[in-house]
């Protein structure tokens, strides 16, 4: 048996102080450390992984360069976090990162004094630190404040309307760091980048050139000349043209995993004034080969063998609602010429990964912009393509402005496959689906259907296809059931009609049905055929099939209903209003998620927690029933 790993330098970080109480000639040292306990953790507990294998060097290098806490430094996303949660504090709890009451997924408000913002979704951090520099500024506390975005996150347009917004403060101080570890600029990193960087990091060049603007202010036309000299100069080696122009000093591109030579640069850029774009080069998975060959796959890894690598399930054992998208996102594409797949950088995770392989030319990955995912189906949508986008469900709480503008008012023929709808698990409350069927449900024109099974699923998919208005089908992150339990032939699809999967006996005692969004009608239906109530595979919840809950109300004394998704403005409350509105006597319960953020933890704990299990389902049915006797 090989002895456990040793970290005798790491072991004596209790927070970022003892960090920077270091000779800097052990930094390198302490980025070993780090980088092979994050390895060591991570394997053991499952997580993110190749991101923060990347930073290692950044973060050790901000935090022995800026005063933390009270200097701020804002993650991006918080992918990349992992090294700053054990530089400040919480080496041990990473254990329990993504678990049970134990550390956030991402960067969480509060979780320590260097955590002053939740982190969950992309391309916030600069206008974040933008907010908190200005706070410091109007209060006149001396903080520095530092960015760090990836270059995923930089596609975002929230990114950008913020550098916009930071240009327009030539006063404030504000580093944003371009963490960049895509390869395609990588030979830029050499001695020629990284000496042209310590020259723009300088103070004397910069009040160099600030000085020769100021003279030149009265000579427009030298003026005119010099700034143009100046940025061809900068932009024959160095890509920061663009961010010149939003009113940033550029300096780069170094290379990001080169702790001593990082540290040096930051050293100067801290007490350069004004706005400031550090570009840094990492390698994603850095000093773990298969990371480092793979770093899509080792992005969020579950527990595995550090020696043997992350297992690669192959796709005919994936029995998950995602791939199942992506099969009939396939077949169906072999089907029509015109169909179209769109995803906010979400290839992957989306399942549509077979899909671009077979159908590059009608692939269009927009990047982290799932406004504009929505804005283009609508255009492709207008020129007679017929366009499937793939979105998280929390991700597509930022597109809901042109799910209602462009695709709802135009009433155009776009399949939303709604991705992670419900409860998602690990990942924490921002990226819980808790909140689409609530406001997906307002939108008119948008038809919304949840499958059961995965060959139900295929079946909405494809009606979703045909249909030729607005059309969101929404399933969990979990794996499905090919078919319903017993062999149950599952009706065709038709618009607003719900299938009755078993119908309880007319006894002399109170009968009960149980109406199910998703999955959890084939869950039930072995515990309805036991235990005597009826149960409803719902299928649509817009239209909803009010014929049927009015005619189960006639024949039943209590109706229950189960969504994944928030009660607070759910299909519960319509249901409730139906029954209201035609002064139905029959009691009604309304099972969902609670009025509040679902922490982390597993998918089947959080259910259990919230009572929404099969066997807590039919135990509440049963309770309501004999509470009516």
């Amino acid at each position: 048996m090989s002895a456990e790993p040793q970290y005798p330098l790491l072991d004596t970080i209790h927070d970022a102080a003892d960090v920077r109480r270091l000779k800097i000639d052990v930094l390198p040292q302490l980025c070993d450390e780090v980088r092979r306990y994050l390895i060591d953790t991570v394997s053991k507990t499952a997580g993110h992984l190749a991101s923060g294998l990347g930073v290692v060097e950044l973060t050790c290098a901000l935090h022995y360069v800026f005063n933390t806490p009270q200097d701020k430094i804002i993650w991006d996303v918080g992918h990349q976090a992992y090294p700053h949660k054990i530089l400040t504090g919480h080496k041990k709890e990473l254990a329990t990162i993504r678990q049970k009451d134990g550390l956030h997924a991402f960067i969480w408000r509060g979780e320590t004094p260097y955590d002053v913002l939740s982190t969950g979704h992309a391309s916030t951090s600069i206008g974040s630190a933008l907010g908190l520099a200005l706070a410091a500024r109007a209060q006149g506390r001396p903080d520095r404040v530092a960015a760090v975005i990836g270059d995923g996150s930089l596609t975002g347009g929230m990114a950008f309307e913020a550098l916009n917004h930071a240009g327009t403060f030539k006063d404030l101080n504000l580093l944003v760091i371009l963490n960049d570890n895509e390869m395609s600029i990588s030979e830029n990193v050499g001695s020629l980048a990284q000496s042209l960087a310590e020259v723009l990091a300088n103070p004397h060049y910069v009040k160099l050139v600030e000085g020769g603007k100021r003279v030149l202010t009265k000579l427009p036309a030298l003026r005119e000349f010099a700034l143009r000299a100046q940025e061809h100069a900068k932009g024959m080696v160095m890509p920061g043209t663009l961010f010149e122009e939003f009113g940033f000093n550029y300096i780069g591109p170094v290379d990001g995993n080169n702790v001593l030579r990082l540290t040096s640069l930051l050293r100067k850029i801290k007490d350069l004034p004004g706005l400031q774009f550090l570009h840094v080069v990492t390698r994603k998975g850095k000093g773990y080969p298969p990371a480092e060959r793979d770093p899509i796959c080792y992005h969020g890894v579950p527990a595995f063998d550090p020696e043997a690598g992350v297992p690669q399930t192959p796709h005919p054992n994936d029995k998950s609602f995602s791939r199942a998208f992506g099969n009939w996102l396939c077949a169906q594409a072999n089907k029509d010429p015109l169909l179209v797949g769109i995803t906010p950088a979400m290839r992957v995770g989306s399942a549509m990964d077979d899909f671009a392989a077979k159908f590059p030319e009608r692939f269009y990955d927009v990047g982290i912009a799932e406004q504009h995912a929505v804005v283009l189906a609508s255009g492709l949508a207008a020129g007679g393509m017929h366009p499937v986008v793939a979105i998280y469900s929390s991700f597509l709480q930022r597109a809901y402005d042109s799910v209602i503008h462009d695709c709802a008012i135009q009433d155009l023929p776009i399949v939303l496959a709604v991705d992670r709808g419900g409860i998602v698990g690990p990942d924490g409350p921002t990226h819980q689906g808790a909140y689409d069927l609530a406001y997906l449900r307002a939108v008119p024109n948008l038809t919304i259907l949840t499958p059961a099974t995965l060959s139900e699923q295929e079946q909405m998919l494809s009606f979703a296809a045909a249909l030729g208005h607005p059309c969101a089908v929404r399933y969990p992150r979990a794996n499905g059931r090919d078919e319903l339990p017993g062999g149950l032939q599952q009706d065709e699809i038709t618009l607003g009609r719900a299938q009755v999967l078993h119908t309880a006996p007319e006894t002399a005692g109170k009968r009960a049905a149980v109406l199910a969004f998703g999955p959890m009608a084939a869950d039930l239906l072995p515990l309805a055929q036991e235990q005597g109530f009826t149960l409803v595979n719902m299928r649509f919840v817009k239209p909803l099939d009010t014929e049927l809950i009015l005619e189960l109300a006639r024949t039943h004394d209590l109706i229950v209903s189960v969504e994944e998704g928030t009660l607070s403005g759910g299909i519960g409350e319509e249901i409730a209003l139906t029954l209201e509105n035609a002064d139905c006597p029959t009691r009604f319960r309304a099972l969902g998620l609670p009025d509040h953020f679902i922490m982390e933890g597993s998918r089947a704990q959080i259910l259990q927690d919230l009572g929404l299990t099969p066997d807590q389902i039919a135990a509440c049915v049963e309770r309501e029933l004999q509470a009516m006797n």
